[in-house]
């Protein structure tokens, strides 16, 4: 019976190739980029139970086991690395995560086209910009004699002028707050997709019934995106071990490392810089192992809780 169905999938596979080799053609990059980038590579996971270097075979550098994973674990820098991702990563899901649905909420209601795409345009513009200008233009306002030290003194008179950066207690503020105004805009493209595809009919419905625009937002346009929030809602779950490593390379400095001193800026500083290729790919590994658990855990519960999932 196997063996049939394989005879006829394989015949139906050669007649759809025959009709539609430009389309496979098509998407043979795609293939192959993935083929390259993504699954060859797994195979220097190895790395990570290996005492590898450079001037060494791969296959012939000593194995270790897990001793790479348990001298980081119980190194200095795990716990200070571990609660500023953490602290980094909450911030930003408990901040940054609902203001692109409520500003494409905001959008929503706006009835003035000409004025709607030019809101639009204003907001998705940074995320077009480089984040090496980002972060540039960043320390410039932060400097002591920047914009930022200016709008404060001139508020308060007995403000004392001091580089932003420098000072462990501003640098989340500063992270989270540009992460924002750099993202708001483009992350809310998703939602005023899923807000377009809810049917008209449901809100004349409802104006007839006397729902006022609140009830309507509650009871039809919020369920109605309720499945991209929680698709979202997932994937940024996903990442809650990882804070990418370029923007907070970029701003921080020795003195603000108690804060600032991620997982990822660990395995850039370690395993770039410091050649420690063995100990910083068992980080990484350790780090996508828990992501992608956090990741399972987050789908089953908002399946479970609003019947929406990613799987």
């Amino acid at each position: 019976m196997n063996q049939i169905l394989k005879k006829n999938f394989r015949a139906r596979f050669i007649r759809d190739f025959k009709l539609n080799w430009m389309c496979y053609l098509m998407f043979l990059p795609t293939i192959a980029y993935y083929i390259i980038f993504s699954y060859m590579p797994i195979y220097g996971i190895c790395i990570a139970f290996l005492e590898y270097r450079p001037a060494i075979p791969f296959f012939e550098a000593e194995f270790v086991g897990l001793q790479n994973f348990q001298t980081y674990f119980s190194g200095m820098f795990f716990l200070r690395n571990l609660k500023n991702t953490l602290m980094l990563t909450s911030l930003s899901l408990i901040i940054e995560f609902p203001i692109p649905i409520i500003f494409a909420l905001l959008l929503n209601e706006i009835t003035n086209t000409r004025f709607k795409k030019l809101v639009q345009n204003i907001t998705y513009l940074p995320h077009f910009v480089s984040i090496v200008v980002i972060c540039g233009i960043l320390q410039i306002f932060v400097k002591s004699d920047g914009v930022f030290n200016k709008i404060f003194a001139f508020f308060n008179p007995n403000w004392t002028s001091v580089n932003l950066l420098s000072r462990s207690e501003w640098f989340r503020p500063l992270y989270i707050g540009s992460g924002i105004w750099q993202g708001f805009g483009w992350g809310s493209i998703l939602y005023l997709s899923a807000l377009s595809g809810i049917d008209a009919e449901l809100y004349e419905a409802a104006l007839m019934d006397g729902a006022s625009r609140w009830k309507q937002t509650i009871h039809i346009t919020i369920p109605g995106i309720m499945p991209t929030i929680c698709l979202m809602l997932i994937l940024k779950c996903g990442g809650m071990l990882s804070t990418g490593s370029e923007k907070i390379i970029l701003l921080y400095n020795p003195a603000i490392y108690n804060v600032a001193d991620t997982l990822d800026t660990y395995i850039f500083r370690e395993g770039i810089q410091g050649a420690d290729f063995s100990g910083t790919a068992a980080v990484g590994m350790a780090i996508q192992a828990v992501s992608l658990a956090i990741m399972m855990c987050v789908n089953k519960i908002t399946k479970r809780l609003s019947g929406n999932g990613l799987f």
